[in-house]
């Protein structure tokens, strides 16, 4: 199917909920807890109007992440068999949440969006978005593609069917993608969203302490170790760097999640404008970069290590290996400063 992208008002998503029954909706690899929480509020709110949607993975989320799936009909991607993948490719209509380009979603499935039989609609709050689904909508300005996808319902009149599970699904997305409420994307609106779920009786003391204060001794651990041993301060410059080698996860028995967050505590050190976290896996070296201030991140990565995302929080790639691709960041420094 070819994709045209028309850049649809949000009024318009009522009318393409309307005449679809079926719908796939999927979200980005490693998904984190916007991806989860906008797919999730999705899925509750078609559930809600009747419809039949289904929630497909690239991977599996973090095991801090899967009690927010409870409920949820979602299978991952690299566990399907042909029929199943048969099966989501024939729904009605997919939506497309948190990415705006199919690389997000890795190569092998990405190859399945040009069989889908049905329109494909993208919502995302990230900058520069590709053509890849039919119609579009794209707001950079939102604090997370969850408030985002708050706002789509309440222009068309259909907030009053966002029940609990919902409102905990984009909840989840906004607490996390701002970072506890903190980050410069939050907003007068975004309050007003909050407002609103709690109006509906959300637990928002639940959610928090399901994210943030059930750690493992292990996760402890790790974090302490990342700090005291691996954390550098780039002499004369604000910038902290934070690199993990494989050998220093299997030593704390890492899992999925152990490190999230990292970033900002370096970002939260006296004097640090500009933080990169670095951990070394199987496919390469995952990099997520942080700043504040009249420091902008998302160009440097996107120009030097195949990623990017927003002006203050950005993620990139390196199939180098972990000492080089670190003293290749600190190389182009100078680039951020």
């Amino acid at each position: 199917m070819s994709r045209c992208n028309k850049n649809i008002s949000m009024q318009s998503f009522k009318l393409l909920v309307d005449q679809h029954h079926s719908f796939l909706i999927t979200t980005h690899k490693s998904p984190d807890g916007d991806a989860i929480g906008s797919a999730t509020a999705c899925y509750f709110f078609l559930k809600k109007m009747g419809k039949n949607p289904m929630v497909l993975l690239p991977d599996e989320p973090s095991e801090g992440l899967l009690p927010f799936l409870s409920g949820v009909s979602y299978k991952v991607f690299e566990n399907c068999s042909v029929n199943e993948i048969q099966e989501m490719i024939s729904m009605d209509a997919s939506i497309h949440m948190d990415y705006n380009d199919p690389s997000r979603v890795g190569s092998e499935m990405s190859l399945i969006f040009e069989q889908l039989k049905g329109p494909s609609i993208m919502i995302d709050h990230h900058p520069n978005p590709s053509t890849f689904t039919d119609y579009s909508i794209s707001k950079v300005e939102a604090s997370s593609t969850a408030e985002l996808f708050y706002e789509v319902l309440e222009r068309n009149d259909l907030s009053s069917n966002v029940d609990l599970h919902c409102a905990r699904g984009i909840y989840l997305g906004i607490l996390t993608d701002t970072g506890s409420f903190r980050f410069p994307s939050v907003t007068a609106f975004t309050h007003h969203v909050l407002e609103k779920l709690l109006q509906l009786g959300l637990d928002h003391v639940e959610i928090h302490e399901a994210i943030y204060d059930d750690n493992s001794l292990n996760r402890l651990q790790l974090r302490g170790f990342a700090i005291a041993e691996r954390l550098e301060i780039l002499p004369d410059m604000p910038i902290g760097v934070i690199a993990l080698s494989r050998e220093d996860l299997r030593r704390f028995n890492y899992k999925k999640g152990d490190t999230e967050g990292l970033v900002n505590v370096i970002l939260s050190i006296k004097g640090i404008q500009i933080a990169l976290f670095a951990i070394e896996k199987e496919d390469g070296v995952k990099l997520s970069f942080r700043s504040k201030g009249n420091y902008f991140v998302n160009d440097f990565s996107s120009r030097n290590f195949n990623g990017g995302g927003h002006k203050y929080a950005a993620g990139g790639e390196s199939k180098e290996s972990l000492d080089v691709t670190i003293s290749r960041f600190k190389s182009l420094v100078n680039e951020l400063i």
